[in-house]
C-alpha cells in the first residue's frame, strides 16, 4: 500500500508540473493573437496515429494487470512486451516529428511557440522513456519469475504511472495538435 501512495504522490506532483507547462504553451500560442497559426503546421494525422498507439499501450498494460491478478505469467509477459513496444514506437514517432520540425528550421530557440512546444512534448517524451525503462525492468522480472505474487503492489504502481503518462498525452494532443485547427481563422 505504501508503494501505491508514493506513486500517487509522484504522479500528483508531475501533474502539477505538466499543468504549468500546458498553461505556458496555451499562453504563448493562443493568448497574444488568438490565432495559433504556427501550431497548425504540426502534423495532426501522423501524430494522431502515434497517439492511438500510445493510448493502446494503456489497454495492453491493463491486460497485463488482468493476467497478473489471474496468475497467467505467459500472458503477462506478452501484454507487457506489447506495452513496451507501443511505447517505443511512440517515441520513434516523436523523434521523426522533431526531425521534420528541425529540418523546417523550427528549433527550440525560434520563438515562444517552439520553446513551449519542445519543452512540453519533450518533457512528456522523457516520461515515456522513464516508463519504458521501468516497464522493461518489470518485464525482465516477469521473465525471471520474480513477479509471481499476485498481492505485489509493483505492477499496479507502475500502472498508475503508465496510465498517467497516457492521459497527459491525450490532453497534450488535444491542446497542442487539435485545438489550433478549430481556432485558426480560415482563409476565404
Amino acid at each position: 500500500m505504501e508503494q501505491k501512495t508514493l506513486i500517487k504522490l509522484i504522479v500528483g506532483s508531475e501533474a502539477i508540473f505538466f499543468l504549468a507547462l500546458l498553461m505556458a504553451f496555451v499562453y504563448f500560442t493562443y493568448v497574444p493573437t488568438l490565432n495559433p497559426r504556427v501550431a497548425t503546421t504540426l502534423d495532426l494525422t501522423t501524430t494522431g496515429l502515434f497517439t492511438v498507439l500510445l493510448l493502446s499501450s494503456s489497454f495492453t498494460f491493463w491486460r497485463a494487470e488482468v493476467s497478473f491478478r489471474r496468475g497467467q505469467t505467459k500472458s503477462l509477459r506478452l501484454w507487457l512486451s506489447a506495452t513496451v513496444v507501443l511505447g517505443v514506437v511512440f517515441l520513434i514517432g516523436q523523434g521523426i516529428e522533431y526531425t521534420g520540425l528541425l529540418s523546417k528550421q523550427l528549433t527550440v530557440s525560434k520563438g515562444t511557440f517552439t520553446t513551449s512546444f519542445f519543452t512540453l512534448t519533450g518533457f512528456h517524451g522523457l516520461h515515456v522513456l522513464i516508463g519504458i525503462i521501468i516497464l522493461s525492468i518489470v518485464l525482465y522480472l516477469a521473465f525471471l519469475g520474480d513477479l509471481d505474487d499476485p498481492d505485489s503492489a509493483l505492477l499496479p504502481s507502475v500502472g498508475i504511472y503508465w496510465h498517467f503518462v497516457d492521459v497527459v498525452w491525450a490532453v497534450v494532443f488535444v491542446v497542442v495538435y487539435v485545438l489550433p485547427h478549430f481556432l485558426t481563422p480560415r482563409a476565404s
